[in-house]
């Protein structure tokens, strides 16, 4: 992305310190921002799985893809919030198991893993275990709850999901110089 627009890696990479640092500043100072915080990054994740797909890919195999795996991942939630009917921690009525904020997260952190593989993957999943921290720290969800969101959003991407192996994009750093390397298989 940063190759269409012209800027530096170095460029890139400060505005990606600063908004992490930002990131941190506000998780840690304001914990009371937890579960708002993870009402974002759910979002976050499913924007950057579907917004690769549509921006970054010819065709559009990687967006069906990923509304499929969306579709499944809400729909098995759904249904099992109606079917079990859980109160939640914090003694509010009904729909505590699964998570529907981490089966969202984790479907669109497995989504990206299974598209474009681990090292794109690492950071979604990251972001995605906070949500699912989130919704126990604002007494949301059991611990099993988050468990069970997380495992059907995997699932979900994991059966509708394959890889895109038409472009690599690799970032390259050396003595005075940065880059970004591309290929692709025809």
């Amino acid at each position: 992305m940063f190759w269409k627009s012209g800027k530096s890696w170095t460029t890139a990479f400060k505005h990606l310190l600063v908004c992490a640092c930002l990131f941190v500043q506000q998780t840690v100072l304001a914990k009371d921002q937890t579960e708002q915080n993870g009402d974002v990054i759910q979002w976050a994740i499913l924007a950057a799985g579907l917004g690769s797909a549509v921006l970054y890919e010819e065709g559009h195999e990687g967006t069906l893809q990923f509304l499929e795996s969306f579709a499944a991942s809400q729909i098995v939630t759904a249904g099992l919030k109606s079917i079990t009917d859980k109160e939640r921690p914090n003694g509010n009525c009904c729909k505590s198991f699964p998570s529907g904020h981490t089966s969202k997260a984790f479907m669109g952190a497995a989504f990206i893993h299974e598209r474009y593989g681990w090292k794109y993957a690492v950071p979604a999943y990251v972001a995605a275990t906070y949500v699912g921290y989130s919704r126990v720290n604002a007494d949301k969800h059991y611990v099993e709850d988050v468990v069970a969101g997380a495992a059907i959003g995997i699932l979900s991407s994991f059966v509708f999901t394959s890889s895109y192996k038409s472009l690599e994009v690799t970032p390259v750093v050396g003595n005075g110089y940065y880059g970004v390397y591309l290929s692709s298989n025809w």
